[in-house]
């Protein structure tokens, strides 16, 4: 049996400086980011870099349920992407996949350790809550593995597609910064105590952000004129549970794996849109996954500066920025970027690129080794 093709029916990213897939990607037409200086005592003793919702922003109304600030990132981004997407989710062919790291842990730090916190902080009481809010009738799939997790969740629900379980996949991924979450970065020095520089030179570490995005997927032939995931794959390095890969050739099989997923070589790939954290050990690996894969002189960037990392969310958030880029013939910056500074000489923007464009890569690595490819075409 033929799988079946698979569309990008609507999307949304929820940023601290934009609240619409379409407001995001002008603003960062414009060189705009959201990472700037924090000294915000309860969350760190020290300044840091970040791109922060305000305190007290409330993105959905409070109801019965008191929806968490991550709980409120979920539902208003899939608001805004599910408005004139003409997909139902009460319709019993369509099915939710939430992408997280971390969820509700901030709790831990707000409220007393009780049996109902720990049914409250759990990722499947966020997803009932909201798939209730929406009304899907079918038991949404939870996916939280580590900074893969928003890519993983396009895959999923690009595999469920092309068996033929589901007609429509509304996939959503977000994450809130946390002292829990800082303090973890923190402990592995891994924070840049500046705007973070993907593959540069002078590198020195992340940034940590907040934000949402949120994919609508089908196969329902009215939207065959629309980008196309094409296909994906998984990989682990087995390597260690914080440092990854030093040779990059598992990260570099997932790419192969996905591009072969989607029936093209890498002659067809027209852009990257990388990782790229900044730090200093995966940019190196990514740069030998790239090389190794035969895409060294494809364009490549990474929106670590604009949007810091935003966890289960980035893998969502860049691949809609780059599905806009894809439209629109234009391949945006890496912020910070200026010598390289990976052995393998890959093509790092520094400026934005008009380019006539086919199919791009997004890539993903996190902790304990897991990687991630997955390919959008016209």
């Amino acid at each position: 049996m033929k799988e079946q093709d698979v569309f990008v029916v609507a999307d949304n990213v929820l940023s601290p400086f934009g609240k619409t897939t379409t407001e995001n990607f002008d603003l960062l037409k414009q060189n705009k980011s959201g990472v700037k200086q924090y000294q915000d005592t309860s969350i760190s003793s020290q300044a840091f870099y970040a791109s922060l919702f305000e305190k007290d922003e409330v993105l959905v109304p409070a109801n019965d349920h008191k929806y968490t600030k991550f709980e409120q990132l979920l539902i208003a981004s899939i608001i805004d992407s599910l408005k004139d997407s003409g997909i139902d989710a009460k319709d019993n062919k369509t099915i939710l996949i939430i992408s997280s790291t971390k969820g509700n842990i901030s709790l831990l730090e707000t409220e007393e350790n009780t049996p109902e916190l720990k049914k409250r902080i759990a990722l499947s009481t966020s997803a009932k809550l909201v798939a209730e809010y929406f009304g899907f009738v079918n038991q949404p799939i939870i996916i939280s593995n580590a900074c893969i997790s928003g890519v993983m969740g396009i895959i999923t629900g690009m595999r469920l597609l092309r068996l033929g379980q589901y007609e429509n996949v509304v996939v959503v991924g977000a994450d809130v910064i946390s002292k829990f979450i800082l303090s973890g970065f923190e402990s592995f020095q891994a924070l840049s105590p500046q705007v973070c520089r993907p593959f540069d030179q002078s590198r020195d570490g992340l940034n940590l952000g907040e934000g949402a995005g949120t994919i609508i997927l089908s196969t329902n032939k009215k939207y065959a004129q629309n980008i196309k995931v094409r296909g994906g794959s998984v990989s682990n390095d087995a390597n260690h549970i914080s440092g990854p890969s030093r040779t990059g050739q598992e990260l570099s099989y997932a790419i192969n794996s996905s591009i072969k997923d989607a029936g093209l070589s890498v002659t067809d790939i027209d852009f990257i849109s990388a990782h790229g954290t900044a730090t200093v050990y995966n940019d190196e690996m990514e740069a030998n996954a790239i090389a190794l894969s035969g895409l060294q002189a494809v364009p490549l960037n990474s929106l670590k500066g604009n949007y810091g990392h935003t966890l289960g969310a980035a893998g969502l958030i860049e691949s809609i920025i780059s599905i806009q880029s894809l439209k629109q013939g234009l391949v945006l910056a890496t912020p910070g970027f200026q010598e390289i500074g990976v052995t393998q000489k890959v093509n790092v923007i520094a400026s934005p690129l008009q380019i006539e464009a086919t199919n791009f890569i997004k890539t993903a690595s996190g902790f304990g080794g897991c990687n991630a490819a997955v390919v959008f075409g016209k």
